[in-house]
Formats: structure tokens, C-alpha cells, sequence
């Protein structure tokens, strides 16, 4: 059984800094700071044909468990990018993100989630939609940070 959640989120940001923020895994924990805690994360913007074997924690509370992430496409021309993930009860987290230029200063964040967790689906959905959701005001906080002159 799968689910598939689609998300956008709009941002008044040049497209290429959010694109920056977004595939960096520094701002992974932050963005999901109070939801998930991470063990073995490595640091700096994901690649193409990156394999990652971290272990994860929800809330930072429950037990931690091993999740895997491979990013299948990447590409920084267009601003995409798909990974195939499992654990954590997952048996395939499809996610793809693209940010898409709207005009000077604007974009957008387009992402899919497909989700196959066996019977558990429809909560791993419900998690992945409040999760995702919950991404964007702290990308934006990174944001405006980034945008603010030093000494600020």
C-alpha cells in the first residue's frame, strides 16, 4: 500500500538560496528540530549518488533507529532533486524536491512523498504531511538570517 503527499510552500527568496538551504543537511536539523533528532548525519549540501546510514529519532525522545537515504537524481541546474529512503518502520520513503523561480526574488518548493509503510501507511502519510509542513517556518527563519547584514 502506498500514499503519495504533495506539498508547496512559496518563499520571497531568490530561488538558487533557497535551493541552498533546502539540500543542506546543516539545516536538516534545524528544519526538523523538536520532530526528529539525528545520529551519523553528515554535514554539508547532499549529492548525487550520496548514500546515507544515519539513525533517527522521533522527538528526540523514542528510541533511535537506523534510516538510510540514497539520492537517486540531483541535479543544480534545475533545482531537483529525488531520494529513495527506508527504516524507521518505512519499507519505501519516495521523496522529491524541486524550487521553482517565480519572478525576481520568488520561488516556490514543490515536493512528493510516496510512502509505502504497510499497513502503517496512512500515519506515516499524516507524520510526513505535518512534518514537511513544519519545515517551512524554520527555512524561512534561515533564511532571513542569511539575508540580514552581518552585525546584525
Amino acid at each position: 500500500m502506498t500514499k503519495t503527499v504533495h506539498l508547496t510552500h512559496p518563499y520571497s527568496y531568490p530561488a538558487r538560496q533557497v535551493w541552498a538551504v533546502a539540500t543542506d543537511l546543516d539545516h536538516l536539523e534545524t528544519v526538523t528540530a523538536g520532530l526528529l533528532a539525528f545520529r551519523d548525519l553528515p554535514s554539508g549540501a547532499i549529492y548525487q549518488g550520496q548514500h546515507l546510514t544515519v539513525q533517527v529519532s522521533l522527538f528526540g525522545t523514542l528510541p533511535y533507529q537506523p534510516y538510510e537515504m540514497t539520492v537517486i537524481e540531483f541535479d543544480q541546474d534545475t533545482m531537483m532533486f529525488r531520494s529513495n529512503e527506508v527504516g524507521a518502520g518505512v519499507k519505501s520513503w519516495r521523496h522529491s524536491l524541486d524550487v521553482i523561480a517565480q519572478g525576481e526574488g520568488h520561488c516556490r518548493i514543490e515536493e512528493q512523498i510516496e510512502i509505502d509503510a504497510g499497513v502503517m501507511t496512512p500515519i506515516f502519510a499524516a507524520w510526513a504531511r505535518f512534518m514537511y509542513r513544519k519545515r517551512h517556518a524554520p527555512r524561512l527563519r534561515i533564511l532571513a538570517n542569511d539575508a540580514a547584514p552581518a552585525g546584525v
